[in-house]
């Protein structure tokens, strides 16, 4: 009978998952307390599954690798854009502790609204209704952003909220498919490396 632990035993062992401190973060966030009821049964494969309102919630594999280069340490300041069923909020919520915070920004208020119920448990994580274009300047700098939509540029707005020296995990390029790329802001400017993995996410809309 598959479970939380026999899919992130599978993601290790494959070598997808090597991390220890995002590997401890996926065996303590139960993905199916973020899955649609329709598809719990699935919850547990490493594929992505839709949600209610036209979204997925990423295959775990997606969440390790992008978690993983983003490199998130306790303590830091996260934004996620984009927050879908939560579950990326929660697994970064593990990882940056009680002294962390993240804030995860989703433009439809109820996929908001859903997100804030199943972050309830989550003290650290704000779930903020907005345009993620635009990033939330109110609470930035931030240490680290994950962009869970994907877009063609780098949106400015992002590049400016994140703190020198910080990291942002984001997919990039045209078509069906994109290029997972890691931003790194250095003297106030972006290099970009194509971290090689093709993916598929939901256009980043303004």
């Amino acid at each position: 009978m598959p479970s939380n632990d026999s899919l992130i035993d599978g993601l290790r062992d494959l070598g997808i998952l090597y991390d220890e401190a995002v590997e401890a973060a996926m065996r303590r966030v139960d993905r199916m307390a973020f899955v649609d009821r329709r598809y719990r049964r699935e919850a547990y494969y490493d594929r992505p599954l839709p949600t209610d309102f036209g979204q997925t919630i990423s295959a775990p594999h997606m969440v390790a690798i992008m978690t993983q280069h983003l490199s998130v340490m306790p303590g830091m300041k996260v934004l996620e854009i984009g927050a879908g069923s939560g579950y990326q909020a929660a697994v970064l919520s593990e990882i940056v502790g009680m002294d962390g915070e993240v804030h995860a920004v989703e433009r439809l208020p109820e996929l908001a609204s859903a997100a804030k119920q199943s972050l309830a448990a989550y003290s650290n994580v704000k779930v903020h209704v907005g345009n993620g274009v635009l990033g939330l300047r109110s609470e930035a700098p931030f240490d680290r952003i994950i962009v869970s939509a994907a877009a063609q540029l780098v949106p400015p707005a992002l590049l400016d909220q994140l703190a020198e020296g910080g990291r942002m995990v984001i997919p990039l390029g045209h078509g069906a498919a994109q290029r997972l790329t890691l931003v790194e802001k250095m003297a106030g400017h972006a290099k970009k490396t194509d971290l090689e993995c093709t993916c598929v996410f939901v256009p980043l809309v303004g």
